[in-house]
């Protein structure tokens, strides 16, 4: 019996020596290097560790050092300084499932791997890592990133598993190349959702705050998102910076608030933008609501050439269309103001009321072709119910025939300037009065019109205007129909007898003041050469009874004939 006990004895210290020896080598580097062998040599991945190690104060752990894991033939999925295991009774029935799985000081990728890692956790933490991922077309880099998910449950469809709460810090995160700083997310995914519960962050040297959730279908739901002190430049047009929005998956948002922001890039701005934007849907760059609201100011917008100070909007949105409830700024010095909405089923922009005020406005050298430009789909029609336009000067500049209005007051009533996505003036009536202008060097003291158009043609009658000495009386007929034919009358008393030439005519061979009395007709369509389609007469008798008649045809004088 004392034999028996002494050998058991000896074979339990033998036993306890093998285990210590087997403890001591399992963690010197010979260890890990056949360990990472054996794994790259059997599996299909390629493991690479520094050293293992375990304390006996920590007996439930186990760390690596120097950790590279990456597919054949892939780019590294995760390189780490340090890899934690937290070990439990679970390993004797799933060797795979780890209680805790801790990750320092490295890199992981979660672009690269065609398939989940082969193991699971209860926790997974992230402690001062980068991590990289281009999914679902997120594309994101994040640095110094410290998180942790519960449970981490990866599948082929959810690397992240598919149920589990997270929360997320960064000091820097880029989305889809939108940089960000001081990054925190706190959220859960639950069911092929993912819900954001509170996010914050450092951006464009502003801040933002919110929550938001994605739907399985890649659709989301914005429930907040405030924006303030946004500090943004871009080097992209206004057009492709929208577009950039409008390629965005469908967005529902019920709150969003841009305060104090400034954005600019390429011939635009906005400084000192306030918004206010709720109950509203985006997809595929188009809008739905059935009550949502859109009202933001600002100091000033920039497009362009067109510049608004101050300008203060306030709509509400339904399926319906627009309602324009305040809109005013100032522009070009002057104030504009006017109420209205916008019909989805027609694209038809109709204002209430309009008012121009105190204006200084020279016009592009381009106005006519602008004017001639097939509007967007969205603006089929606009229309005026009221205009009231009130000390305004507007100047033209074109070389070849420029004028300035100084001082223009008028009013107008059921306006149509807009119809089949063209301008034009298509029906109302309208009254115009300068205190002076002039037209193509020549002066004249208070001009005014009385024009009403309506589908057949537009009528310009009680068109005069005073000269130096005399008055100038015209009325003029247009045709709305494409070739824009029109006629014109117009009787000059006391005036210049060569007014005209300034405005066309060639020069007549009289001299002084006198009466003229001139017929013309042409067209005015867009693709015709104004001038060529010219044909009337003009008949001019000076203040000594001299008097001379002129024909034209095609834009020139056939001749001339004096009694």
């Amino acid at each position: 019996m004392k034999f028996i006990g002494k050998l058991l004895l000896t074979l339990l210290l033998l036993l306890v020596l093998v285990i210590v020896l087997l403890y001591v080598l399992l963690q010197t580097t010979w260890a890990s290097g056949w360990i990472s062998r054996w794994v790259s040599d059997n599996s299909e991945y390629h493991v690479s560790l520094g050293k293992i190690n375990h304390s006996l104060s920590s007996p439930t752990e186990i760390s690596f050092s120097d950790v590279r894991l990456a597919l054949a033939n892939q780019p590294e999925i995760l390189s780490a300084g340090d890899v934690t295991l937290g070990l439990s009774w679970r390993q004797i029935t799933e060797p795979r499932y780890f209680d805790r799985l801790v990750l320092r000081d490295g890199s992981l990728n979660l672009t690269s791997p065609a398939r989940p890692l082969p193991i699971k956790a209860d926790l997974l933490q992230l402690s001062n890592m980068r991590l990289i991922s281009n999914k679902d077309s997120w594309k994101i880099n994040a640095q110094r990133v410290n998180a942790g998910i519960q449970p981490w449950l990866p599948s082929e469809q959810h690397l992240l598993g598919n149920n589990a709460q997270f929360q997320l810090s960064a000091g820097e995160l880029t989305l889809n190349d939108i940089p960000a700083s001081n990054v925190l997310v706190q959220g859960e995914i639950r069911d092929d959702r993912l819900f954001l519960n509170d996010i914050g962050a450092d951006f464009a040297r502003g801040q933002l705050t919110g929550n938001a959730s994605r739907a399985p279908d890649g659709s989301w739901l914005v429930d907040n998102l405030r924006l303030s002190s946004i500090r943004m430049q871009t080097s992209q047009t206004l057009s492709a910076f929208w577009k950039d929005f409008e390629q965005l998956p469908k967005v529902k948002i019920n709150r969003a608030d841009l305060i104090d922001a400034r954005l600019q890039g390429q011939d635009w701005a906005f400084n000192d933008l306030d918004l206010t934007l709720q109950n509203i849907t985006f997809s595929q760059g188009d809008w739905q609501t059935d009550d949502g609201s859109l009202a933001f100011n600002a100091s000033d917008l920039i497009n362009g050439n067109l510049h608004f100070s101050d300008p203060i909007v306030d709509m509400t949105l339904n399926q319906k269309g627009i309602e324009i409830k305040q809109l005013s700024t100032r522009w070009e010095g002057g104030l504009l103001r006017t109420t209205g909405n916008w019909t989805r089923e027609n694209h038809r922009l109709q204002l209430n009321e309009l008012a121009v005020a105190a204006l200084e406005y020279t016009l592009p050298e381009n106005w006519r072709a602008l004017w001639m430009e097939t509007l967007p789909n969205w603006l089929a029609e606009v229309g005026i119910s009221r205009l009231s336009t009130n000390r305004n000067l507007v100047i033209d500049i074109t070389p070849d025939f420029p004028f300035q209005l100084t001082a223009l007051d008028g009013y107008g009533s059921n306006l149509l300037l807009a119809r089949n996505h063209k301008w034009g003036v298509w029906a109302g009536k309208l009254n115009l009065n300068a205190s002076d202008a002039t037209f193509n060097k020549v002066d004249v003291r208070r001009p005014s019109l009385t024009l009403e158009a309506n589908d057949g043609q537009i009528t310009f009658s009680e068109l005069s205007a005073f000269t130096q000495k005399g008055l100038l009386e015209a009325s003029v007929n247009i045709s709305q129909q494409p070739q824009r034919s029109f006629s014109t009358t117009l009787n000059g008393r006391s005036v210049p007898i060569n007014i005209l030439q300034n405005w066309g005519w060639p020069e007549l061979p009289l001299q002084g003041e006198g009466n003229l009395q001139l017929n013309l007709r042409g067209q005015v369509a867009a693709d015709t050469p104004f001038k060529s389609t010219l044909r009337g007469t003009l008949t001019a008798t000076t203040a000594e009874g001299q008097h001379v008649t002129q024909q034209m045809n095609n834009g020139v004088v056939a001749g001339a004939t004096a009694p």
